[in-house]
Formats: structure tokens, C-alpha cells, sequence
């Protein structure tokens, strides 16, 4: 457990907690990283041992911020070691999410031993159990979403339909009460609610969780107005009045003129490779710190990209050594390909890929991160929803904005190779539909986080919201 000096007398002291998830932390530490800059709150920032090295952009940005550095307590269907969710995948979001609601005690004891303990919370909204944390501590809490504002109408309505008739025995569950009335396959559903257990304690307690956080006394998303414009207002009338805040996309705030944001990117030579590349020449292959395909489905997005005749950047999350190529790339494929593309065995910077020139597709999961991030930067999505919240945001990006095309959904679903190619290189060609949408997409989110923008003034009136609360 780490110390802190008290926060000036003049400022608010704030409790942060990130989620150990590669799309719920970066956006989180992007508000972080605006609230720090405004001058008037001295902040804590909570994570575990193997997490804290993600805060250091973050923190060679703002040296005044304070760590509270708590060990993950363990959980049986957690493996040792393992702390972040990148590196157990998916399915790990259940287990990590019940151990790090035993530290409840722990941060209690630290803040009763705090010369000037916070005056709020800021929690991620997969840590539901900080509402209670919060309760106990008789300070205000803050949920953050990391998530698509359509997720969280779906999301709630889940958590509270979720013992009845109408989850059991349908395969297609219509809501109703959701503005536009989606229906959504059960198989479409978020994964969260897809494993949920009624027989298992954990589950239940997750499952309350889950409903705290509309208890919350503020609630913050990372989305804009005219992106979800319906969703968005009707999240505010369930609300109430000065509740809600939708101050997306948190990623272009603080980010320089080239796009790059130092919270996030670094320079690579992957940027130097496709400072040689046309104009939207290029689609950026990327599926998330999370997945990792299977050898059928890396031979077929091989083949595809192969046949596409586009120029790419496939960032590989490799598997075992297999007899048909090394770590499931297919043999002699990439030096097939290497006069128009480049594979990335690891990290990438993301978001500066995706603000070159040269890049005018992005064949992604649709994870929101990798959506907004993609979205502010005029990249028209090629979509490969797999879990978790994907397949809702590819609906919204398909069906409802046109920004995007499906060519694909399901975790272990196969594209087929010659229909993947065919739908990269239209997709590529000239000003699709979703092309031109993308760049007016693009506009509209820029003039968001602009001066009087939506997401601006959200920002504003969220800071005064906290600027308000009583001094210790």
C-alpha cells in the first residue's frame, strides 16, 4: 500500500479505479489525464502491482498524481499472477472482476488512515461493487463507461430481465424499452450476460453489482451526441437532470496536432512504412488485446488479405507453431505480400496508424475503443464482431450510422477467403458509402470536444459537478 502527501487545501481529492482491461483503463487514464490537466483536484489513482507500469506515460505527464498500489487478491478460477485481462482473455473478465471486489476492506482502511481522504470516486463501471464502497464511506461515486451508450440501455436491461421468461425462453430478445426497439439474438448478447450463473453466488453478487451502478451519483460515457444521440438522451432521462455526461471521444483530448496522443502512442517505423504509402491506400488489421485467432481463421484472413491486393498493417497476436507456418502464419505469405504489406508481431500504436494518411480501413472486432479511436480519425470499419460488446457496437456502426460493413461475426467463425478479399478491396476502392459516412462521422466527433461542443460543455458541467463538491 502506497502513501500519499495531503492534497492542498484548495483541491478536491479524487479516488480513481481503472478496470484491468486494455479498452476500459486507456479511456479512463484519457479522463484522468483531462482532469489532472484542469489544476483544481489532486488525484489517486488505485491498481494492482502488474498494472502500474500502464500508468507511466500518464504519470511523466502529471508527476503530482498519487498512487495507491493494492496486491489482487485471489480468486479460484483466476490463475497466479494473472492481474490483467489480456493476459487470460475474455472469459477472465468474471474472475478478476470478483477478486478486486475484496478490496474493499483494504481501501477503507486506507482511506480512514488519509490525512485528507477523497471527496468522490471514480470507478469503472464493471466495479459496481464501488457504489456500496462508496455508500459506506458517505462520498459520492462516479461510474465511468468505457462502453457504447446502446451497451449500457442493453446491458441494464439484461442485468434486470435476466431471471425471467423472457431470457429463457426466446432465442431473439426484443427491447422494448430501448429506443428504435432492438432485437438482438441471445447469442449477441453481451458475454457477461451470456455466462451468468443464477446458481452461483459470484454471478449474483456481480449481477447486483452491475444494477449499483445506476445508483451512482454521476455517470460519465465515452460517446458523443450526434453519434448516439437517442440512446444518449434517453440515458439522461433515467438519469435525471445534471447526472449524465457523455464527454467522447476522450482520446483526441490532449492529443497534438498529428493525432498522436502521448498518453497512449509512441513513434514507430511502422508510421515511417506508411509514410510511403498513397492516401487511403491501407487497412490497419487489428482485433483487440484479447483475442487470438485460430490457425483456420489466420489462414483464411491471410488468403483474404492476399487476394484483397491491399496494402496492410496486420497486427499478429501469434499462436503455437503449427506444420503449415510459423506461429500460424501461413508459410511464404509474408514474402508474398511484402511489397504492399507489413505484419506487426505485437504492440502497435493504434491510434497513430489509424491517423495516417495512408490508412483508409480498419478490419477490427469492434471493441468501442478501437470503434471511437477509428471513428475520429475518418477510418470506415470492415467488422469481425467476435464477444463481448462487438457485436451491439457492430450493429450500431452497420445498421444504424453506415460507417461500417460486416464480413464477418463470431469467435470462431471462419471468413471465407475469397469473399473477404472481394469485401477488403471494395471496401478500399474509391468513396464507398461507409467512406464518405466515416469522414462526416469524423467531423461530427471533432466538433464535439471543440469549444461549445456537446461533448465539451458535458465536460465542463461534469468538472464544475466536482469542483462543487465540499472541501475536507
Amino acid at each position: 500500500m502506497s502513501s500519499a502527501p495531503p492534497p492542498s487545501a484548495t483541491s478536491r481529492h479524487l479516488l480513481v479505479i481503472p478496470y484491468p482491461a486494455q479498452g476500459h483503463m486507456l479511456a479512463l487514464l484519457d479522463l484522468t489525464n483531462h482532469l489532472a490537466s484542469h489544476g483544481g483536484f489532486t488525484i489517486t489513482l488505485l491498481v494492482t502491482p502488474k498494472n502500474l507500469p500502464l500508468l507511466q506515460p500518464l504519470l511523466q505527464t502529471h508527476p503530482s498524481l498519487q498512487t495507491l498500489v493494492l496486491p489482487l487478491p485471489s480468486h479460484p478460477k483466476l490463475p497466479v499472477g494473472v492481474e490483467h485481462v489480456s493476459h487470460i482473455g475474455n472469459h477472465g473478465n468474471f474472475p478478476i472482476m470478483a477478486a478486486l471486489r475484496q478490496l474493499h476492506d483494504s481501501i477503507v482502511e486506507w482511506f480512514n488512515s488519509h490525512p485528507s481522504p477523497p471527496v468522490a470516486i471514480i470507478s469503472d463501471s464493471f466495479l459496481g461493487w464501488t457504489q456500496r464502497l462508496a455508500d459506506h464511506l458517505q462520498i459520492p461515486r462516479v461510474v465511468f463507461h468505457s462502453v457504447s451508450t446502446f451497451l449500457i440501455h442493453v446491458m441494464n436491461s439484461c442485468w434486470v430481465h435476466i431471471k425471467t421468461d423472457r431470457f429463457r425462453s426466446s432465442p431473439v430478445i426484443q427491447f422494448s424499452e430501448i429506443p428504435k426497439s432492438p432485437s438482438l439474438k441471445k447469442e449477441h448478447l453481451p458475454s457477461l450476460v451470456k455466462l451468468y450463473l443464477d446458481s452461483d453466488p459470484d454471478w449474483n453478487l456481480l449481477r447486483d453489482d452491475a444494477l449499483d451502478n445506476t445508483s451512482s451519483w454521476a455517470c460519465v460515457v465515452n460517446t458523443f451526441d450526434n453519434l448516439e444521440h437517442d440512446y444518449l438522451e434517453h440515458l439522461r432521462k433515467l438519469g435525471g437532470e445534471g447526472r449524465v455526461f457523455g464527454v467522447g471521444p476522450l482520446d483526441i483530448i490532449g492529443a497534438a496536432e498529428d493525432g498522436r496522443n502521448p498518453i497512449r502512442e509512441s513513434s514507430s517505423e511502422i508510421l515511417t512504412w506508411l509514410d510511403k504509402c498513397p492516401d487511403g491506400s491501407v487497412v490497419y488489421v487489428c482485433f483487440g488485446s484479447q483475442k487470438q485467432l485460430n490457425q483456420q481463421q489466420m489462414e483464411a484472413l491471410a488468403s483474404g488479405l492476399e487476394k484483397s491486393g491491399t496494402r496492410f498493417v496486420w497486427v499478429v497476436k501469434t499462436i503455437h507453431r503449427t506444420d503449415s507456418g510459423s506461429n500460424g502464419i501461413p508459410i511464404g505469405f509474408e514474402d508474398r505480400v511484402s511489397d504492399r504489406g507489413i505484419l506487426v508481431k505485437g504492440w502497435a500504436p493504434q491510434v497513430a496508424i489509424l491517423n495516417h494518411r495512408a490508412v483508409g480501413g480498419f478490419l477490427s472486432h469492434c471493441g468501442w475503443n478501437s470503434v471511437l479511436e477509428s471513428i475520429v480519425r475518418g477510418v470506415m470499419i470492415v467488422g469481425w464482431p467476435m464477444e463481448a460488446d462487438q457485436f451491439i457496437n457492430a450493429r450500431l456502426l452497420v445498421e444504424e450510422l453506415g460507417v461500417a460493413v460486416r464480413v464477418c461475426e463470431g469467435a470462431n467463425s471462419v471468413p471465407e477467403s475469397d469473399k473477404l478479399g472481394k469485401v477488403i478491396a471494395e471496401s478500399m476502392s474509391g468513396d464507398s458509402p461507409e467512406k464518405i459516412k466515416a469522414k462526416a462521422l469524423r467531423r461530427e466527433a471533432v466538433e464535439a470536444v471543440r469549444s461549445n461542443g456537446s461533448s465539451w460543455k458535458d465536460m465542463q458541467d461534469f468538472v464544475n459537478k466536482l469542483m462543487q463538491l465540499p472541501l475536507n
